[in-house]
C-alpha cells in the first residue's frame, strides 16, 4: 500500500504581476525524508514555502500536506515551520514566551521537552530581545514543534548560529529525523545539505533544476575539481587547457581549476611544462557541483538577453 505523501506540490504556479515567481513546481516529499531545498535568491524558495504553509495560494496546480491541505494540516498539528520573517515578543522571556504557545496549541508536548529538544533551558529566563541571532534561531526552532508535528519545514534554520551551535543544532535534529519526522529545510550553507539531507530540491527561475540526492547531485555536474599550487600562474593560459571550465587562483599560487575531463587537463599541464605541485583531483563538492549546476541553466537566458 502506498503511503500518502507527506509534501505534494502538482503543477503549482505563482505570479506576482508579470513576474513568475513558481513556475510549474511538481515533486513529492514521502513521510521520513530529509530534504534540502536550494536556490539562489529570487529562485522562488520562499514563495514555494509560503504556499506549503497556506500563507499563499497558488494560481494554478494543487498543494498537499499528508492528502490535506496546508491549513488543515497545520490546524491539526500535522505540521510545524521555522521561518525567517516574523519577530518573537520583546521584553518575554523564553520560557514564558514558549509557555504562552504551548497555552495555545491543541496537543502540545511538556514545556520542558520543547525547551530540551531546542536546546533553550540554559536561556530559559533570558528576554528575547536579549538574545544573540543563533539563539533567537533556537527558540523560532522551539515554536515549530511545539506539537511534536509530523513535519517540520525550516527556513534558514541556522542562520546566525556558529559553528559550534550549528552542528548541536544538526544532531538535535538527527535525533528526531531518527523518529521518522519529515524535514524540509531551506539553507544557503552546502554542507549542511551534503550532511543532513537524503534528497536535494534546487530551484532556478521559479521552475525545479533538480531532484535529487547530494551524491546525484555530484555526478551530474559532470565536472572534477583539480587543485595545485604553480608559480605566477596565468588563468588566461590555465584557462584554455583541454577540459577546463572555470580557474580560481587563491594566494598568489594556488589554483583551483573545475574541468569536465581531467585526465586530459592533467596531461596538458605537465606536457606545457607548467610543473604543478601537490596536484589533487577530487570531484566536485556539493557547493560547487550546485554552481555547476545553476551557471549552466543561467547562461541559456544571458544569451538570449545579449542578442535582444
Amino acid at each position: 500500500m502506498t503511503r500518502t505523501a507527506a509534501i505534494a506540490f502538482r503543477r503549482v504556479r505563482k505570479s506576482y504581476g508579470d513576474v513568475r515567481a513558481v513556475n510549474g513546481l511538481d515533486f513529492e516529499v514521502r513521510p521520513g525524508e530529509t530534504v534540502a531545498l536550494l536556490g539562489p535568491n529570487g529562485a522562488g524558495k520562499s514563495t514555494a514555502l509560503d504556499m506549503l504553509l497556506g500563507l499563499l495560494r497558488p494560481d494554478d496546480g494543487d498543494v498537499r500536506l499528508f492528502g490535506e491541505s496546508p491549513s488543515a494540516a497545520i490546524r491539526a498539528g500535522r505540521a510545524g515551520a521555522m521561518l525567517q520573517r516574523g519577530g518573537l515578543m520583546p521584553g518575554v522571556g523564553v520560557r514564558d514566551l514558549v509557555r504562552l504557545a504551548h497555552r495555545v496549541a491543541r496537543h502540545p508536548l511538556p514545556v520542558d521537552e520543547i525547551m530540551r529538544r531546542a536546546d533553550i533551558e540554559e536561556i530559559a529566563a533570558r528576554p528575547v530581545d536579549k538574545l544573540s541571532g543563533g539563539q533567537v534561531q533556537r527558540v523560532r526552532f522551539a515554536l515549530a514543534i511545539i506539537e511534536d508535528p509530523e513535519l517540520i519545514v525550516l527556513d534558514e534554520p541556522t542562520a546566525g548560529m556558529d559553528v559550534k551551535a550549528r552542528a548541536r543544532f544538526w544532531e538535535n535534529m538527527r535525533g528526531l529525523t531518527d523518529q521518522g519526522r519529515t524535514v524540509l529545510f531551506a539553507t544557503h550553507y552546502m554542507e549542511e545539505a551534503d550532511g543532513a539531507a537524503d534528497r536535494v530540491l534546487v530551484m532556478h527561475q521559479g521552475r525545479l533544476l533538480a531532484d535529487t540526492t547530494p551524491e546525484g547531485m555530484k555526478s551530474r555536474a559532470g565536472s572534477r575539481q583539480l587543485v595545485f599550487e604553480l608559480d605566477d600562474p596565468d588563468p588566461r593560459v590555465l584557462g584554455a587547457l583541454p577540459g577546463t571550465v572555470d580557474v580560481v587562483v587563491e594566494r598568489g599560487r594556488v589554483v583551483r581549476l573545475r574541468s569536465t575531463d581531467s585526465d586530459a587537463t592533467a596531461e596538458a599541464l605537465f606536457l606545457g611544462g607548467l610543473r604543478p605541485r601537490h596536484l589533487e583531483i577530487t570531484g566536485l563538492g556539493l557547493e560547487q557541483a550546485y554552481l555547476s549546476i545553476t551557471e549552466e541553466a543561467t547562461a541559456p537566458l544571458a544569451a538570449a538577453h545579449a542578442h535582444e
